[in-house]
């Protein structure tokens, strides 16, 4: 009788020992990344749903303090022949661009309200917050309009 084969590592010992660490770790990195929560929360539109001919308000989701003014643009181009209007809080001094068709308002939060809203007003809206030192910070959203 031959004697058995001895194997070369202590049987009590895992054969893929030099994995577990990595693999908790990943583990580890993996699960923090989703239960700690961001430190900075993002500026922007709250997208909205709505029913042609109802009246809309795009909220605004985490305003920084201190902002002085908004402006709104319809589309993701902030350009002249895309601006709905402005509002600056301190002066309450209302401007309005080519996009403003006599059925938005800015609101002293920032949020725009459009009424009667129609097919044409679907898509992107891009608002601009206006802080002390002439710092700006851009938010954007989305508009759904659906016939009933």
């Amino acid at each position: 009788m031959e004697p058995a084969a001895v194997p070369l590592e202590f049987p009590a010992a895992p054969s893929h020992r030099g994995r577990v660490p990595w693999l908790r770790l990943l583990l580890a990195v993996f699960l923090l990344t989703f239960w700690i929560p961001p430190t900075t929360a993002q500026f922007a539109i709250v997208s909205t749903i709505a029913l042609e001919g109802q009246d809309v308000i795009l909220r605004l989701r985490n305003t920084p303090p201190d902002v002085t003014g908004f402006i709104w643009y319809r589309g993701i181009e902030m350009k002249y022949h895309n601006f709905i209007g402005s509002l600056a809080r301190d002066s309450s001094e209302y401007l309005t661009g080519t996009e403003y068709s006599g059925r938005e308002e800015i609101n002293f939060e920032g949020s725009l309200i459009i009424r009667n809203v129609t097919l044409w007003d679907l898509g992107i809206y891009v608002v601009v917050a206006v802080l002390p030192n002439s710092q700006r910070v851009m938010g954007f959203g989305q508009l759904n309009v659906f016939r009933e």
